[in-house]
């Protein structure tokens, strides 16, 4: 093909706006892509994709090297600009030219153009063709006459290149506008880690510039990271905020500018100053063990108030939590506090929110779902080392809305993502419904909207998916739904988003941009390899193959160019050589295919060919015979479960690992109580372990387990049933005894004490072994007992030692499981005598009843009461992270009490107590410390609580469903074992125990506490004080003489007819309870007057009286008795509550009265229908035909034949008077008469002053709620907001406000009503007409508002049909038109002159021609054709023959049009007519 180009009108004019501008060169990369400019480019025809130079001529012969156009794919590249015309981005474009053209083109000056406005486009249009008319000048030989016209002619059209000068200087911006310039530059900081820094700099530029941060060449994204990062701009001038810096914030931060003239930047540095100097470890990083150089102290790390095993529902929110104690306490210094699921560190998202407050750790998950079941652990790193914690969190699936269908599946995953094919997988649930899951839907919505489309229509078995058909480019989110025959499930959790795109463009978008542009443009050579057509792939393999699908993969091809290829497949059946195109309609971009519809058993060949807009390629090498089905199995059967006991609620299940299994998901647990057939289970999310602890069991429940394995194939058969286990806690020998002392030495005896072990193994203590040896400078002898017989408390005295031998002693604890390991032995201590004369410490202290706020802490008297015996104790208690310097005592005076009850306690703190003995030598040595001790309320603790039961027996009652093997309950009395069974009787039932007072009297008086043994500690007290005695007391009279309990007290009610009604209704009765009906003092008897009524089984008690007299004013009683129960209640009525009462009455019956003729069932009274006419109803009742019904108004009866007699409905019993539209003219008074010979009933309806006002009000109301939504429309003169309503009242009150202050009319902005019509019309709207407008209607109230914003896209679209509007009435006003003074026919005489005018307009001034049969008349001596004063056109033709008959036109021509006023010419000789009508007579 050749490469000349034909050179169009928009060349020559492109060339003369070059000229006009000093020869400037204008780059396309700057053109907007909604800018009319881009209609003067160079018009080109199409050439060969080889680059080549082509030249083009102009009329003045000057050769233009043109570039040679770019390939059919390529695309124009643009600034990308917002709707206020500012960039927001940009691209760089590419140019294929050769060296020379791009040398020159480089060395060019820019042109920068932007986008201009509609009337400037047309203006600019008109004067660039008259000046290329202008510049084509011809010389010939011409007349004077014609050269004073020309001479005139030229001079009009300098004045209208000047006008034109002038117009283009006016509507050019170019002269505004200027690259950004930094008036005020940010300045480098220095600024301490952990402190925040602000950075400043002022832009100046036309256009606005847009504003971007870098930090190292890498953008900022503040929204991104609004912890970190905050950006603001405001009146030019712009920050960068740097939050809580540290050390890797230290870096150069650039501040770009950009607009369509340029860019500019300026560089700060910002440096972070640490307090210390050294790298930083990651999360998970190993941290050094013991001594920390850097702040001189060894860090020890406690955690405590942890979180326990934690149970949470989908869709719920739970939070996990612990306290954390840094000792000692470091200014400025944090520990660093890592959270991970399954080993896996979290990272905070909208799922997972993280919080750390200086001491306590906060994990809160948010709409928990399945996937977030799984082992938390809480990691504290500190520069010691580190302490973590961990405990299970289990997710419990949610409510299903259908009985029997499964629940949602759960961990949807994305995978192998590429330009229109990504692989979703997911996890079977664990409960398949009542019936086993048929299959999968999956589902996927495009990120940006909430439209959800099904991706399969049959269900897929398999829990792996291929989703063909992606939009390239699009980001997806996919969810999926299991089925079974009840029905589909929810579904699950969506997944990750996922960019449907090739592999490599997603990994330089992960990369980001390296470096803010710098304004360069980079010129490659054109592509050699467009036209190439590719070559065959490579590497076909089928990569799965299931019964529903087989999905292949391969190579794209080495020789593909750089156009992008795509992909066609073909199949061939097994036996045969014919190979069919799967997808030739539309053929895929990525190496990936899922093929469907397979015929299950047959085997195929595959094979794939590339193909681009050059052509196909060939074939790539067959796969292969594959034959189609499942390629993985369902896992076998895993091993027998074996179940052990762990805690009260726990069990731990241990199976076999399954055999031979091929991509093993996990292993669902299930447990069934005995007895049941319910399996439900243990897991939500599958584990691949082969242990699996089962919490939240019923304790004392005896359950069997079962396992079954997941795969993405679907579920194993379960495995064998467990062994039954009761859920109970695992019993294991107690911990070590601690804190072994000696307390006193008297010549050859010691006496030895120590602490009973922190963990009882889950029963109690049975007993202590003492053991001994002697030391003899380094050289220690063997262990020998002490004791054969096990010891019930922790203090020994040893006897039989030797004087001045040094021994060392160590003590084993004993519980129903066996002995522990010995405690730490003491140091060597010498046997001899003390002079020691204070008491020893008090041993065994613990507590009991802890509570959130309060402990009992008890304890025993010293082993060693010193020279005189004991008269007293001290309690001491401190915070348990608080050092020796926190004890404090709980109480000034001195404790006779071996108790003590501690309150005001911080609940979740942890504290350590001691307690101190003393005697009249003083106060002796603390004993052990007890704690730390959790202030905490346990789950399922309950308080002792007082009952009194029917037969007034007065009992203390506590209950505790902890109970284990071995547990009793042990009452006590001011925490005295109580042995005295003739004040109390104490009988106990399974997990329920009952003290019962013999005989409540004074001696009963103290607290009473009751602990449960072999549990971890659950106790509770209650203190019996002499007022709580006396008011058990009254409680048990009441028991032993009851009173029948009344629900109400005696009541009284109006029934028809005027009866009256007294009754009332008591709590609970038997049947033998009987009622005596009691008036002033005497039993009243069944009689005419009155109606009595007792229904047992509801305890409603009733007496009916048909009227009221004067003689039944008093006092009505009504007395029962049921057993040695009583109970009386009565009314009095009496006075003026008697007389209104009978008034009422007497009503009531009058009404009824009234009612047995006809009457009104509902009164007259008003409505307003929803097309706002007023109707007048009333409801009647009880009417015959011969019922007289009268309307009237003001005391007018309405005739039959009146006008308003038409208004008038009957329906039925409903009457209705239509007034129609009201108005003032309808106000009055109506009335409605009943009437016949039963009698009469009348209602009325004023219709003034408030009545008018009120049905005004509702008119109002339902004329504000028939408004629809404000709409928008544009006219020539600007913007009409408006709203249709059903119906307008002139009274109706209608406000327009925007942004919410009220619009003021004006000549621009009016307001009003035009039929149903709302409107509030902008002329010449301005971009201050922007904004939030509110229609205010009044309905009666407060008023109804309709808003509209009209702003972003609104007002662009409204604005610009107004411009275009505008510009078209300009134009059609402007147009050339002939207005008049040109007639239809003309007859003329042969030989006479014919002289007609035609009146014309047009803006600019038309160019007038005339014609004469299609043909343009010349003006010469026989046509004199004269155009004056741009308005008057004339003919004028001297004297006329028949040859001048014919059809003329009066042709008139401007810029926005043409128009022809036509007319008939009929020339006649009258001899000629004369022979015609001799002829014919």
């Amino acid at each position: 093909m050749s490469g000349s180009v034909q050179v169009t009108q928009q060349l020559q004019q492109h060339q003369l706006q070059h000229q006009h501008q000093h020869q400037q060169h204008e780059s396309s990369c700057y053109l907007s892509s909604k800018s009319s400019v881009k209609q003067h480019s160079f018009s080109t025809y199409k050439t060969s994709s080889r680059r080549q130079k082509t030249t083009v001529k102009t009329e003045k012969r000057q050769a233009v090297v043109k570039l040679s156009p770019l390939p059919a794919r390529a695309k124009r590249t643009y600034l990308a600009m917002d709707t206020d015309k500012e960039v927001i981005g940009y691209v760089i474009p590419v140019f294929r030219a050769n060296h020379e053209d791009v040398r020159g083109l480089m060395e060019a000056r820019e042109e920068e153009v932007t986008e201009e406005g509609i009337h400037y486009v047309a203006m600019r249009n008109l004067f660039v063709r008259e000046a290329r008319e202008a510049v084509d000048v011809k010389v010939e030989t011409k007349t004077r006459s014609t050269h004073i016209r020309e001479s005139a002619e030229r001079m009009e059209l300098s004045k209208t290149m000047e006008e034109w000068a002038e117009f283009r200087k006016k509507m050019n911006p170019d002269s505004l506008t200027h690259r950004p310039e930094f008036i005020v530059k940010p300045r480098g900081q220095t600024v301490w880690e952990g402190g925040a820094v602000r950075l400043h700099c002022t832009v100046a530029g036309w256009p606005k510039p847009r504003i971007a941060w870098y930090k190292n060449n890498v953008l900022i994204d503040a929204k991104a990271h609004p912890e970190k990062y905050a950006i603001e701009s405001s009146f030019n001038m712009h920050s960068l905020e740097i939050k809580n810096c540290d050390f890797m914030d230290t870096a150069q931060y650039h501040a770009s500018a950009l607009n369509v003239k340029g860019e500019a930047s300026s560089v700060a540095t910002i440096v972070v100053k640490r307090f210390q100097e050294g790298e930083e470890a990651g999360p998970l990083d190993p941290k050094p063990h013991g001594f920390c150089a850097e702040h001189g102290v060894t860090f020890e790390t406690t955690i405590i108030d942890k979180f326990e095993v934690a149970f949470g529902r989908e869709g719920e929110t739970l939070s996990l939590g612990c306290t954390v104690i840094i000792y000692p306490t470091v200014k400025k210094y944090q520990p660093e506090v890592v959270w991970s699921r399954n080993s896996v560190p979290l990272k905070p998202s909208k799922w997972v929110h993280t919080h750390w407050s200086g001491q306590r750790a906060t994990l809160t998950l948010v709409h928990l779902n399945k996937e977030d079941e799984g082992m938390y652990t809480l990691r504290v790193n500190t520069k010691s080392g580190f302490d973590t914690y961990s405990a299970y969190v289990y997710v419990r699936d949610a409510d299903v809305e259908v009985e029997g269908v499964p629940v949602a599946p759960l961990d949807v995953r994305c995978h192998d993502a590429n330009k229109d094919y990504v692989v979703v997988t997911w996890k079977q649930p664990a409960v398949e419904g009542s019936s086993s899951i048929l299959g999968y839907f999956i589902d996927r919505c495009e990120v940006g909207t909430h439209h959800w489309a099904q991706c399969n229509d049959a269900p897929v078995k398999y829990a792996r998916f291929p989703v063909t058909g992606l939009v390239e480019g699009r980001s997806y989110v996919f969810r999926v739904r299991a089925t079974n025959k009840e029905g589909v499930s929810r579904p699950s959790r969506v997944s990750d988003a996922v960019v449907a795109m090739d592999p490599s463009d997603r990994a330089r978008l992960r990369a980001g941009p390296s470096a803010p542009w710098t304004g360069m443009i980079k010129f490659t050579e054109e592509d050699p390899t467009v036209g190439v057509v590719p070559g065959e792939p490579s590497d076909v393999v089928v990569t799965e193959a299931t019964k529903s699908y087989v999905v292949l993969a391969w190579k794209p091809p080495v020789q593909r160019g750089h156009e992008g290829v795509m992909y066609y497949i073909e199949k061939c059946i097994s036996g045969t050589e014919t190979w069919q195109r799967v997808n030739s309609g539309m053929p895929v971009k990525s190496p990936r295919f899922a093929l469907f519809d397979l015929a299950e058993g047959k085997s195929y060949s595959f094979r794939v060919r590339c193909c681009n807009s050059s052509g196909v390629g060939e074939a790539s090498v067959s796969t292969g015979e594959i034959t189609v089905g499942d390629k993985l199995d369902l896992p076998s059967s895993p091993g027998n479960p074996v179940a052990t006991r762990n805690t009260d609620t726990s069990v731990v299940v241990f199976w076999g690992a399954c055999k031979d299994v091929k991509y093993l998901v996990g292993y669902y647990v299930e447990y069934s109580e005995v007895g049941t057939d319910v399996w439900i289970p243990c897991n939500n999310k599958p584990v691949k372990q082969t242990r699996f602890v089962c919490h939240g069991l019923t304790t004392g429940s005896n359950c069997v387990f079962r396992v079954k394995a997941v795969n993405a194939a679907g579920y194993s058969q379960s495995s064998s049933s467990s062994e039954a286990v009761v859920v109970k806690a695992a019993i294991s020998v107690p911990g070590r005894a601690t804190g072994v002392t000696v307390l006193e030495a008297v010549k050859d005896t010691m006496m030895l004490t120590w602490t009973e072990p922190a963990s009882k193994g889950g029963a109690d203590v049975r007993g202590y072994f003492v053991d001994y040896r002697t030391v003899k400078g380094h050289v220690v002898g063997k262990w020998h007992e002490m004791n054969l017989k096990a010891l019930t408390t922790t203090s020994y005295k040893a006897e039989n030692l030797k004087e001045n031998v040094f021994y060392q002693f160590q003590v084993r604890a004993m519980n129903m499981a066996g002995v522990s390991e010995a405690s730490l032995p003491t140091s060597a201590l010498e046997c001899k005598e003390w002079t020691i004369t204070v008491a020893g410490p008090p041993v065994g202290l613990h507590v009991l009843e802890v509570r959130d706020t309060s402990a009992v802490v008890l304890w025993e008297r010293p082993a060693f009461d010193g020279r005189t015996p004991v008269n007293g104790y001290y309690l001491d208690i401190k915070e348990a992270s608080a050092g020796e310097k926190g004890w404090k005592a709980a109480h000034e005076k001195a404790n006779k009490t071996k108790y003590m009850k501690v309150t005001g306690l911080k609940p979740g703190a942890s504290y350590d107590f001691r307690v101190r003995a003393q005697n009249l030598a003083g106060v002796g040595k603390p004993s052990a410390v007890l704690g730390p001790i959790l202030v905490q309320t346990r789950p399922g603790t309950n308080e002792i609580h007082v009952d009194v039961d029917d037969d007034g027996v007065i009992s203390m009652i506590f209950e505790c469903a902890e109970m284990k093997e071995g547990s009793e309950f042990v009452w006590s009395k001011n925490y005295q074992t109580v042995t005295d069974t003739s004040r109390l009787t104490l009988v106990t039932e399974r997990g329920r125990s009952r003290a019962i007072f013999n005989s409540p009297s004074l001696e009963d008086l103290g607290t009473f506490s009751c602990v449960v043994t072999n549990t971890d500690g659950f106790s509770s007290s209650y203190t019996l004080t002499e007022e709580d005695l006396k008011r058990l007391l009254d409680i048990s009279h009441d028991h032993k003489f009851p009173v029948i309990p009344f629900k109400n007290e005696m009541a009284i009610e109006l029934l028809e007819k005027g009866r009256v009604r007294f009754w009332t209704q008591v709590e609970k009765c038997t049947s033998a309870c009987q009622v005596d009906y009691v008036f002033n003092d005497v039993i009243i008897t069944e009689e005419e007057k009155y109606t009595v009524n007792f229904d047992k089984s509801t305890g409603i008690i009733e007496m009916f009286m048909d009227s009221l007299e004067v003689s039944d004013e008093g006092t009505f009683t009504f007395d029962l008795v049921d057993g040695k129960a009583k109970g009386a209640t009565s009314l009095v009525l009496i006075g003026d509550e008697f007389r209104e009462l009978q008034k009422k009455s007497e009503f009531e019956r009058a009404e009824w009265v009234r009612k047995q003729g006809p009457h009104f069932v509902e009164y007259l009274d008003f409505t307003v229908t929803p097309e706002c006419n007023v109707l007048l109803k009333c409801k009647i009742g009880n009417v015959r035909a011969e019922t007289e019904i009268t309307w009237s108004k003001d005391n007018i009866e309405i005739a039959e034949d009146d006008e308003d007699a038409q208004k008038i409905e009957r329906k039925d019993g409903d009457l209705t008077f239509n007034i129609g539209k009201i108005s003032k003219a309808d106000a009055g008074t109506y009335q409605v008469l009943l009437r016949d010979d039963r009698g009469k009933d009348k209602s009325t309806f004023n219709l003034t002053d408030a009545g008018y006002q009120a049905v005004m009000n509702e008119l109002f109301r339902v004329i504000a709620n028939s408004s629809c939504d404000i709409k928008v429309i544009s006219t020539e003169h600007g913007i009409i907001l408006y709203s249709m309503i059903t119906y307008y009242n002139e009274e109706l009150r209608v406000g327009w406000l925007h942004k919410d202050a009220k619009i003021a009319a004006s000549e621009r902005v009016k307001s009003g009503v035009t039929g149903e019509q709302l409107w509030l019309k902008i002329n010449e709207p301005t971009e201050k007409d922007k904004g939030k407008y509110t229609m205010d209607i009044f309905d009666g109230k407060d008023g109804v508002k309709r808003v509209f914003d009209l702003t972003g896209k609104a007002w662009e679209e409204a604005f610009e049909e107004f411009q275009r509007l505008k510009a078209a009435a300009i134009a059609e006003r402007n147009r050339a038109r002939v207005v008049g003074g040109l007639p239809d026919v003309v007859a003329i005489q042969e030989g006479k002159s014919l002289n007609l005018t035609g009146n014309v307009w047009g803006e600019p001034a038309p160019e007038v021609s005339w014609t004469k049969n299609d043909r343009e008349l010349v003006c010469d001596e026989r046509y004199q054709l004269k155009f004056e004063h741009g308005k008057f056109a004339s003919i004028t033709i001297a004297a006329v023959t028949t040859a001048d008959s014919g059809k003329y036109a009066l042709l008139v021509k401007n810029k926005y049009g043409t128009e022809a006023g036509e007319f008939t010419v009929s020339v006649y000789n009258p001899d000629d007519e004369e022979n015609k009508e001799g002829k014919k007579g």
